[in-house]
């Protein structure tokens, strides 16, 4: 990675360690954000911590996902979450304010820096040069509480854009959809994706960041763009030029591979279900019914995407369901003013606040067995909030045309003249509300209502651990698979006892009982635990009693969090070993402490057979996992 955009901003971040791919080190954090969903466990962590003022320039309270106030459990988090961050030193932004990713673009990230997000779509701020990177909420207490962040060096790829897109109907999606197209939903794990080359200077940094932004579905550490005078530009429209730095790769750079892509080449690309990585041309599925489309979500609903798409619906009426969720009250007032609004709501469209909504099965869902047409950036099964749904994602533009047709359109088609809207020059800084933390936090008593109850703690790891396979699953397996999100289940994120009866509810609704009676071990093929960066996919089942996950694969930051709260990930040596094993088989890992060390378990069926499994871990990974987790851990350090 020598003379990367990515090597230059970890080596000025570098606390510990060797900037040499596979090895771990340890970096100062800049800023942190966290949202609702996962931040209130976060916060809980951080309390548990016992430090008590964050240690962060920066630290920023979200409430985005568990907007829904069906009753008194959404609330009561968010005034946890404003009492917590007044009390301890963070900003606030209350429900209504916009969703974490597109808000923090506009207001606070910036080149150069390194930004810790407890969701996995922050790389969103690569967008303008940030090295942001999604993690688990045990990582971001520990990094508000004053601690480095512990990072296995990835490999850096370049991705090198040359032409210009075929705007308007050839939009920023679409660049990341041909990505998922040809590298797939695993392409990206153990890897940093550095954009550069001729085609980035024609696209704005909401396009950039649209495309940092589904790096994730990946599996990508994170994505990142150079810092260059359209970056400047737009730091400027929003009033923070002072943020501004130049930053890029050198010419010489080193990178471990490269990708190609003529923008220019791109035509509307549309993801099927049930995975981001099934991606064809719009026009092989043209005609396709559908019975309802979203346009927004933390992807695609900047203040150039939702002009274009009101230009669209203008004069026009909508031929099936359409809901529109703004990414923040910036590009909402923006719209109102402008007239845009007035478009959109005249169409038949239904307007949702600047939240996560649909994206997260918080509302709108599809009806059953019904098809739903969204520019969000995941299409797991069931995560729209109804199981039997089929979720296509396709471009905003894409979705918009669709929308008026009532079928899947490609947009080239349409006979419609578009002119692709202009960056403004000034964005309205004022146009969205944050709370200070407080000047006299000793005054500040944090609240906290009956749903929120204290922070377990995983258990030191044994020398032999005995269990059942509680459930043998396939490959991309996604932490909606492990712990669904929707409005049923999310507020439930800070009762840890209430979560973890979803535990693999929509998979084997019998597993938490199971769990609790026997404890024991999940086994899962490749990259398990794609997706959300949830950490109660991690703690329910450690709450549950697994002790081990044991699969072919792992995904970036579920790996991670399995480890913060004390369950073992172990991988297959070989595939006939995952094919031996047996849901119900009785399980034995031997000799465990002394595996960790040599980086080899031993493992025997209750038949006798062994089993060659990896344990593939870092010293500081080991310390964690002999603590119970990184929470325990971080504690003992600190004090």
């Amino acid at each position: 990675m020598r003379g990367s955009l990515t090597g230059k901003i970890l080596e000025e971040h570098i606390v510990e360690g060797k900037l040499s791919p596979g090895e771990e080190v340890l970096i100062r954090v800049d800023q942190v954000l966290t949202q609702d969903a996962t931040g209130t466990m976060a916060w809980l962590q951080f309390e548990a911590i016992g430090v008590p003022k964050v240690r962060v320039p920066l630290v920023v309270s979200y409430v985005d996902h568990n907007t829904l106030q069906t009753d008194f459990r959404n609330p009561d988090d968010h005034l946890f979450l404003r009492t917590a961050a007044a009390k301890y030193g963070a900003i606030f932004s209350p429900p209504g304010n916009g969703i974490c990713h597109q808000l923090h673009l506009e207001r606070f990230a910036s080149p150069g820096t390194v930004l810790l997000g407890s969701d996995s779509h922050t790389p969103t701020a690569g967008g303008v040069g940030a090295l942001a990177i999604g993690v688990g909420g045990s990582d971001v207490a520990i990094a508000m509480a004053g601690m480095p962040y512990g990072l296995k060096v990835p490999e850096v790829v370049r991705i090198f854009l040359t032409g210009r897109l075929r705007r308007p109907w050839v939009m920023a999606m679409d660049v990341v959809l041909e990505l998922l197209r040809r590298l797939t939903v695993k392409g990206g794990v153990g890897k940093i994706l550095e954009y550069c080359g001729p085609g980035v200077s024609d696209l704005s940094v909401t396009e950039r960041a649209t495309i940092a932004n589904m790096g994730a579905e990946l599996g990508a550490t994170t994505s990142v763009f150079p810092s260059d005078e359209r970056t400047r530009a737009f730091l400027e429209a929003q009033g923070r030029g002072d943020a501004w730095r130049p930053l890029k790769a050198e010419e010489e750079a080193e990178y471990s591979d490269e990708v190609r892509i003529d923008l220019g080449e791109l035509q509307p690309l549309v993801a099927r279900p049930h995975s981001p990585d099934d991606v064809v041309p719009v026009r092989e599925l043209e005609g396709l019914r559908i019975d309802q489309v979203a346009i927004g979500s933390c992807t695609n609903s900047s203040y150039q995407n939702l002009k274009a798409v009101a230009a669209v619906l203008r004069g026009r009426r909508v031929g099936c369901d359409l809901a529109i969720n703004p990414g923040s009250r910036q590009v909402l007032y923006m719209l109102a003013r402008e007239g845009d609004l007035a478009d959109i709501i005249s169409s038949g469209a239904r307007l949702l606040e600047p939240a996560c909504g649909p994206c997260i099965g918080m509302g709108y869902a599809p009806p059953s067995g019904g098809v739903s047409l969204r520019s969000y950036n995941r299409n797991f099964r069931g995560r729209c909030g109804t199981p039997s749904a089929e979720v296509y994602l396709a471009n905003p533009l894409t979705c918009a045309v669709s929308a008026l047709r009532g079928a899947l359109t490609d947009p080239r088609g349409s006979g419609m003249v578009l002119h692709w809207p202009e960056e403004p020059k000034k964005f309205p800084s004022d146009a969205v509300i944050f709370l200070p933390p407080s000047e006299d936090p000793e005054s500040v008593k944090v609240m906290r209502g009956p749903n929120i109850r204290p922070v377990p703690l995983g258990k030191p790891l044994e020398g032999t651990i005995r269990g059942e396979v509680l459930l043998k699953l396939g490959d991309d397996v996604s932490t909606d698979d492990i712990l669904p999100a929707g409005a049923y289940v999310l507020p439930l994120r800070s009762n840890v006892q209430e979560i973890s009866k979803f535990t693999f509810s929509r998979i084997d609704p019998s597993f938490p009982e199971r769990a609790r009676k026997a404890g024991g071990f999940v086994v899962a093929g490749r990259n398990y635990g794609q997706g959300s960066s949830r950490e109660h996919a991690a703690i329910a089942p450690m709450f549950l009693g697994v002790r081990a996950v044991i699969a072919k694969s792992f995904a970036r930051i579920h790996r991670s969090n399995l480890i913060n709260w004390g369950i073992l990930p172990l991988e297959f040596e070989r595939d006939e070993d995952y094919e031996a094993v047996g849901q119900g088989d009785a399980l034995e890992l031997r000799e465990v402490l002394k595996g960790i060390e040599e980086g080899q378990i031993q493992a025997v069926l209750a038949d006798g057979r062994h089993l060659r499994l990896r344990a593939q871990l870092t010293e500081r990974e080991r310390k964690l996992l002999r603590a119970g987790g990184l929470l325990a851990y971080a504690k003992e350090k600190l004090t």
